[in-house]
């Protein structure tokens, strides 16, 4: 709205010519996200105390999380209103791919609060089903992946790392790829969000990584120098990229360890669609397994465990999954394995963008 309005007045105030720029925006569009996050927490936080919605801890979970019970929970309502009122004030509202952006965040938390409302205020069990949950991720995503698929500036050639010249055309394909990166995603942060501000930091750490690719897939120049897919009116996700990065940091204000609230499946499923979701747009889904590793890792760790358990009747690889818990059931203090995971976030971001130039 910003934007909008202030952006057509250059022509008789030159300086608001300013609000072209996708850096300019970007940079107030990330601090109006933080802001809002740090002014609105107390009262949030506040507010989730007097309704009771407080964290469930497993029993069959490390003994050291037995006194996060009761820990407000639900705190990614926070971050979304975060995201959509910046996205609102300072984004592009004609631009095609905002508007998936602002889709796939309200879907998936949608998912994310149907769950935690059936738990936290109905004090349902289970919540929804993984199934259920499962099955309306896939079609959220399938509905993005065809809505990408129809635009027609938008292409369906896979990106190889590494690899300039070999870009195979998916066709109709590429759909369901973007069905397997977004709901990957969405599931790989919701398995890491375990710890006080496991998933939150890694989450700024991808968003300001992609911030850089968006950037260069946006600009005709830049990407054709760099040799990626150009994909034109992609640069506004720069915006939304500094918007997502500028939430989950001022929701990672009251996250820290010792945290102060926790973010919820609203929260987690939500960040995570986001991070699939700009990694198809910007023609790097590939890279996601470097960008967002922490999150690869964490889910493999699940997968392997379980899948080793039954194979072997009862045998584990990790003490505990997803492999945050094994770390801690090996003595790590919790505070330890949040920061030497957020150094392995940052390592293989940094492995990431390095590709820009290895082609």
């Amino acid at each position: 709205m910003i934007y909008h309005l202030l952006y057509p007045l250059h022509t008789s105030i030159s300086y608001l010519n300013v609000f072209k720029y996708i850096t300019f925006r970007t940079i107030y569009a990330s601090l109006t996200a933080f802001l809002i996050c740090i002014v609105l927490g107390p009262l949030f936080i506040r507010k989730l105390k007097q309704l009771q919605i407080g964290q469930y801890v497993r029993s069959e979970g490390p003994e050291s999380h037995l006194d996060k019970a009761g820990t407000p929970t639900m705190g990614g309502v926070m971050i979304l209103f975060s995201i959509v009122v910046s996205t609102l004030l300072w984004a592009d509202l004609t631009n095609f791919y905002i508007w998936i952006m602002l889709l796939v965040t309200l879907s998936y938390g949608g998912i994310g609060f149907i769950d935690d409302y059936l738990m936290q205020i109905k004090k349902q069990s289970t919540g929804l089903s993984a199934t259920r949950k499962f099955i309306y991720q896939i079609i959220i995503a399938f509905i993005v992946g065809y809505l990408l698929y129809k635009h027609n500036t938008f292409s369906t050639y896979l990106a190889i790392p590494f690899f300039k010249n070999f870009l195979p055309d998916l066709g109709i394909g590429y759909i369901f790829l973007t069905v397997f990166v977004i709901v990957g995603a969405s599931n790989g942060v919701n398995l890491t969000d375990g710890l006080d501000g496991l998933a939150t930091g890694p989450i700024v750490i991808a968003a300001v990584t992609y911030m850089g690719f968006a950037y260069v897939a946006g600009h005709i120049k830049l990407s054709d120098y760099l040799q990626i897919i150009y994909t034109p009116g992609c640069g506004e996700l720069t915006v939304f990229c500094g918007i997502l990065a500028g939430a989950a940091l001022g929701f990672l204000w009251f996250n820290s360890y010792p945290a102060q609230v926790f973010m919820g499946d609203v929260g987690s499923l939500s960040l995570g669609g986001m991070i699939g979701t700009i990694a198809v747009i910007t023609k790097q889904e590939l890279l996601l397994i470097l960008v967002g590793g922490l999150f690869v890792i964490e889910t493999l760790s699940v997968i392997f465990q379980v899948g080793f358990f039954k194979m072997t009747n009862g045998k584990r690889i990790f003490k505990m999954a997803p492999i945050h818990h094994h770390f801690e059931l090996k003595g790590w203090p919790e505070s330890k394995v949040i920061v030497r995971f957020w150094i392995i976030a940052i390592v293989l971001a940094l492995l990431s963008l390095s590709t820009l130039k290895l082609r």
